[in-house]
């Protein structure tokens, strides 16, 4: 799928998709930024004791939250075992991973870039790494396992609805255990919506200087709660989007 190359504010750069007319990344908080303090941080400082870590990173694209997480356990001592498994529509987007611009923070994974961008596939003594590709509707039915940590980082709900309707959350909702925490950028009421009616707890995140998202978690959280039934009563028209919707 075409794509364009783009700098963001924090300096590091992301491509701009042509088929979604969107950033692969938020350009005024900056790629590395919105992985780290989006997705990565806030993710971890719920579970980051656990014996062991299963992450689902939807969609992979550049591969930033997957690399952030390596970034963020390298530079935090965080040696705890981490499997992560990504769904990607895009093939030529991934075989092309190798000559991508990234940051210098990402410059100690190198290898790591040119073996998932190879063989989809990565493993070493902590880190596990598969890239499923298809659509991602279609693999999550099939992935036999539930996860720690999601991460919620598909193109915006304007541009690729599918993967933000309430029946495409009811599935996140069984790959979850007890203790899952999922992280996403948007803070759409629709998206809340749909989380909260697939069983999910909702919380703000804490001010990282970067635009406010959504936590979603299967468990209560030491956070601060969104009060969904407080917005409906604010909101009389507030309603997920559905399935029915994406034609």
């Amino acid at each position: 799928m075409p794509n364009e190359l783009i700098q963001t504010d924090d300096g590091t750069f992301t491509l701009y998709s042509l088929k979604y007319d969107e950033c692969y990344h938020s350009k005024r908080d900056g790629a590395l930024s919105e992985s780290l303090y989006k997705h990565v941080v806030p993710a971890f400082s719920q579970v980051a004791k656990r014996d062991k870590i299963s992450i689902l990173d939807i969609c992979f694209g550049l591969g930033y939250n997957t690399l952030a997480t390596i970034y963020y356990c390298k530079l935090h001592g965080i040696i705890t075992p981490i499997e992560i498994v990504s769904p990607e529509l895009d093939m030529e987007l991934v075989r092309g991973l190798g000559k991508f611009a990234y940051p210098k923070e990402f410059e100690p994974f190198l290898d790591i870039i040119d073996q998932l961008s190879q063989n989809l596939y990565y493993k070493d003594g902590q880190f596990e790494i598969k890239i499923l590709i298809g659509d991602a509707r279609d693999l999550l039915p099939n992935v036999p396992k539930k996860f720690d940590i999601i991460y919620q980082d598909a193109f915006s709900s304007k541009k690729n609805m599918a993967l933000w309707t309430l029946e495409y959350f009811q599935q996140l909702h069984k790959l979850s255990n007890p203790n899952t925490i999922l992280t996403t950028y948007s803070s759409a009421t629709s998206v809340r919506m749909g989380l909260w009616e697939s069983g999910f707890l909702l919380y703000k995140p804490k001010d990282m200087n970067v635009r406010s998202g959504t936590i979603a978690s299967i468990s209560p959280l030491d956070l601060e709660p969104i009060d969904m039934v407080l917005k409906c009563q604010r909101n009389r028209d507030a309603r997920s989007l559905r399935d029915s919707d994406l034609a």
